[in-house]
């Protein structure tokens, strides 16, 4: 299906009906972020099919990133944000706007949005009930930039268990108390392996993985990992892309059945993914 198709409807057919009871009872964490955060009625359309899909009795964890807010407040504190391989580098000062930023400005607004939807959604860190316990990425002086030692789960399992959705920001601490910024794709990856979930699902501004960077229309629907891995290899992943691949790749070889990369700029793109037989992404198995 091309994006073409995608409109201001999206229109329930048989095949939708089937994969509506295939997928009732199952669990999804779902990755949120990239430009499709920028915009207030690209936002709102996200949180009306997430409200859907969870109507339709599939339990959603929604992890989010907010990286476009966090640079808007870093230039406002003549704080310039960096980069390496699209992992932020995060000194003692830009730790704290990130946690400001992330875990209270926009996890309570999707949190706000969601509840205004009669979805009831609880915001956490990844700090609460030790939900990922983390380490310095590096030995680098006041590096503040996060990986993932450890992921406790349960809180989000009683959370589904009654019925709230969770959202969660990508804020972590260590054992000595020291907070870090995690990449959100990472934590996301580790959320999805920990409690083996039926898909992982990363909502960004690209249409899904291109096999010509140059060419929007080179969209590759299905892919493997070995596919991936040769492409990296052949330098056609660049950028903020490396983390979200290497975050499909450690999820699907620890027990998550699915990935999937699809475009939040375009309406429905997350029910046309999970919906339908064609999907609007593209779709990374084992």
């Amino acid at each position: 299906m091309s994006n073409s198709i995608i409109d201001d409807r999206f229109y329930f057919s048989s095949e939708t009906i089937s994969l509506i009871k295939y997928y009732s009872g199952s669990t999804f964490v779902i990755k949120y972020g990239g430009s499709a955060m920028k915009d207030e009625f690209m936002q709102s359309n996200i949180i009306n099919d997430i409200c859907l899909l969870s109507s339709l009795g599939i339990n959603i964890i929604l992890v989010h990133g907010g990286g476009h807010i966090i640079d808007n407040w870093l230039k406002k504190l003549d704080i310039d944000p960096v980069f390496h391989n699209g992992i932020r580098i995060t000194d003692f000062n830009t730790v704290e706007v990130v946690e400001m930023v992330l875990s209270a400005k926009v996890n309570k607004h999707l949190v706000t949005q969601l509840n205004n939807s009669n979805v009831l959604s609880v915001g956490l860190s990844c700090k609460d009930a030790n939900l990922i316990m983390a380490s310095p990425i590096s030995s680098t002086h006041e590096n503040y930039t996060g990986k993932v030692e450890k992921v406790n789960p349960a809180i989000l399992t009683t959370l589904l268990s009654n019925n709230f959705l969770p959202v969660v920001s990508s804020v972590a601490s260590d054992v000595y108390g020291n907070t870090y910024n995690l990449n959100a794709d990472t934590a996301a990856s580790f959320i999805a392996a920990a409690l083996s979930v039926d898909k992982y699902i990363m909502i960004t501004d690209t249409p899904g993985v291109l096999q010509d960077l140059n060419k929007p229309d080179s969209l590759m629907k299905n892919l493997n990992i070995d596919q991936v891995n040769q492409m990296k290899a052949d330098g056609m992943i660049s950028g903020g892309m490396i983390p979200k691949l290497d975050s499909c790749v450690y999820s699907l070889l620890n027990n998550v059945k699915e990935a999937h990369i699809i475009d939040g700029r375009l309406r429905h793109s997350l029910l046309y993914e999970i919906l339908t037989f064609t999907g609007s992404g593209s779709k990374i198995i084992k």
